[in-house]
């Protein structure tokens, strides 16, 4: 068990919200659930991911047993999941039967995920930009209206996502390749992470069904330190993503009318600062400055959506 400091995540501001409820926060790699008792974690607890969309539905099922053989037991009164690709009514029902035997009698409630980080973010409008292994935006504005921008998967977009970076180092190494040049600081670091000895063996890997969104998303981070390192490529692949999250925000900021806040978070949103940096200049450009940096993990935005639900 992975005890958490409650104090860290739980802002006082937050409303309560009571009883016990499960909350889920299904990434491309990994599921993250939290129990919850009157709104105060209790537990913590990791399996792989449960979204249908990066693993198949029996290994998405066989995963949410691990997690819930875990954290689960005793009365649950809510799940509250959030998990990217939730587009439609049906995608969040499918994803709801998968929980549904793991939490008897319990409400089920699945939302896209980018509604947690909003509110982790301590708001309940504004607009929240998910910045991991794949990229979207959502917002609410006071009126209750709902805007989203992005999340169409990463064959369609996922721009400035881990994914995005990852092949976009793959497509710089093809490009040195076939220029006649030797490959630089980034494509060696490449080469070495995906155990190949030269450029041309990229292509066959990247179209492997041994590879996939998740493996390639995990090779943002050979950018993102070339780009610590001072690697001007690198750095302009991370400013570029920092500026493609800025557009799926400003997206939604103008369709609901907002000023912000603007809260960006996942993986690389809350852990790299050179995208950070990108990603506030070009909102301000817009003319927005509210923008905030999540301090908290999305799925402890949970206790605040359930208090904010309707009955």
């Amino acid at each position: 068990m992975n005890n958490r400091d409650s104090a860290q995540h739980s802002p006082a501001s937050a409303p309560a919200a009571s009883g016990t409820v499960i909350g889920l926060d299904i990434g491309g790699t990994k599921t993250r659930g939290v129990r919850f008792h009157d709104g105060e974690p209790v537990r913590d607890e990791t399996a792989g991911s449960s979204n249908v969309q990066n693993v198949t539905k029996e290994q998405a099922a066989a995963n949410l047993a691990e997690l819930f053989g875990k954290i689960g037991g005793g009365v649950i009164d809510q799940v509250y999941a959030g998990a990217g690709g939730i587009d439609t009514e049906q995608d969040a029902q499918a994803l709801a039967d998968l929980i549904a035997p793991h939490a008897p009698g319990a409400r089920i409630t699945v939302v896209h995920d980018s509604r947690l980080l909003l509110a982790a973010g301590g708001a309940s409008t504004g607009v929240a930009v998910i910045a991991g292994t794949g990229s979207a935006a959502w917002g609410k504005n006071d009126a209750g209206e709902e805007a989203r921008a992005g999340g169409w998967g990463y064959l369609l977009g996922d721009e400035g996502s881990g994914y995005w970076l990852g092949r976009e180092a793959v497509r710089h190494s093809l490009r040195r390749m076939n220029q006649g040049l030797e490959p630089d600081r980034l494509s060696r670091a490449l080469l070495d992470s995906c155990g190949v000895d030269e450029p041309g063996k990229l292509i066959a890997l990247f179209h492997s069904p041994d590879t996939g969104r998740r493996y390639w998303a995990q090779q943002a981070r050979l950018v993102v330190e070339a780009a610590d390192a001072g690697d001007q490529v690198s750095q302009a692949l991370v400013v570029q993503a920092g500026r493609d999250l800025a557009e799926l925000a400003g997206q939604a900021v103008r369709q609901l009318g907002l000023k912000g806040p603007v809260i960006l978070g996942s993986g690389l949103g809350m852990n790299v600062p050179r995208l950070q940096d990108a990603f506030k200049a070009a909102l301000a450009e817009d003319g927005i400055v509210d923008v905030r940096i999540l301090q908290q993990d999305p799925v402890f935005g949970v206790p605040r959506l359930v208090a904010e639900q309707t009955p």
